[in-house]
């Protein structure tokens, strides 16, 4: 099984969103929609950045990284990346 961790930019808010799942697809469905709870009020939102892994583990723990005060010098410059 793939596990993808993405990081979504609200045009709403500007903030951007971490996560993980193993169905994108289903999950950016559910975040348009607005069935996921923490970005409900954020929409529109836009895929910015995925990365995939086959380790469960691996994945959940790139999602902890980028969710804390380390991984934000990381989220910074693939937002600076996306936006040019």
């Amino acid at each position: 099984m793939v596990y993808t961790v993405y990081i979504l930019h609200s045009q709403k808010d500007k903030g951007l969103y971490v996560g993980c799942t193993s169905n994108l697809k289903n999950r950016m469905l559910k975040h348009r929609y607005g069935d996921v709870e923490a970005t409900r009020y954020r929409r529109p939102l836009v895929l910015i950045h995925s990365e995939e892994y086959t380790d469960k583990t691996k994945a959940f723990q790139r999602e902890r990284f980028l969710k804390s005060l380390w991984g934000a010098r990381e989220k910074k410059q693939i937002v600076k990346r996306f936006f040019g």
